[in-house]
């Protein structure tokens, strides 16, 4: 899906770029692959239970801790679980890698002086065996995971909180992630400028948004506006 003419950004109107990691920038096949499959599999083989299985006895947990902190967070499922959960990412961290498009898109925005501002819901633990694959956190200006703050993105206390940390002006800030909640939250927090992802990821079918957001498969599509390509 290609952005119309009248939702393509305007480069001049935004300063701050604030992007989510995993479905915006990295591949979200890892993740499904390590919630869905990996952890089922260790989980389940002690217990002589087969993948299928465990994934149907852990599926309800996990279905309840979504949008909440405790869903992205690493010492919660290793407590709940048994499991070295970071032990577990980092042996299967030849999995992660970037959505196509959007390091080159990283590199461009760079080059035209925004300020790059990573927002995440990912564990610090997590972030930092992502980061040692893919060196992501290089391109950005500030850093910041939502376990710090107490609250998920999905949760208005998160946007109230990062404007004390990251002064932004939201009529001039670009945000752009794959979670519906997450978009919403962003839009009540007054971003102007939202783009939603479309394809997070390779291994799942396209996410449906809200139409009220700006909609493409991945955030390479940004870099083909004039601006960035210096027209």
């Amino acid at each position: 899906m290609t952005l119309t003419a009248a939702q393509k950004p305007r480069w001049d109107h935004i300063d701050t770029v604030l992007l989510d990691l995993d479905g915006t920038l990295l591949d979200l096949a890892f993740d499904t692959y390590f919630w869905w499959h990996h952890i089922p599999a260790t989980y389940g083989t002690p217990r002589s239970l087969s993948v299928e299985a465990a994934r149907e006895l852990l599926k309800p947990r996990f279905q309840a801790c979504q949008h909440t902190l405790n869903w992205y967070c690493v010492e919660y499922w290793s407590r709940e679980l048994g499991l070295d959960v970071a032990a577990l990412k980092r042996a299967t961290s030849e999995r992660i890698g970037w959505i196509p498009g959007a390091e080159a898109f990283l590199q461009r925005l760079r080059a035209l002086g925004k300020r790059l501002v990573l927002l995440t819901n990912a564990h610090p633990v997590a972030l930092q065996i992502k980061d040692e694959r893919t060196g992501v956190t290089r391109y950005f200006d500030a850093v910041h995971s939502s376990h710090r703050f107490g609250a998920p993105k999905e949760d208005p206390r998160f946007w109230r909180a990062i404007r004390e940390v990251e002064p932004f002006d939201p009529e001039r800030s670009m945000f752009v992630d794959d979670s519906p909640a997450v978009l919403r939250a962003a839009r009540e927090a007054g971003i102007r400028w939202i783009f939603a992802i479309r394809r997070p990821d390779s291994s799942g079918p396209p996410r449906t948004h809200d139409e009220a957001f700006a909609t493409m498969d991945t955030v390479a599509e940004l870099e083909g506006t004039d601006q960035v390509l210096g027209g």
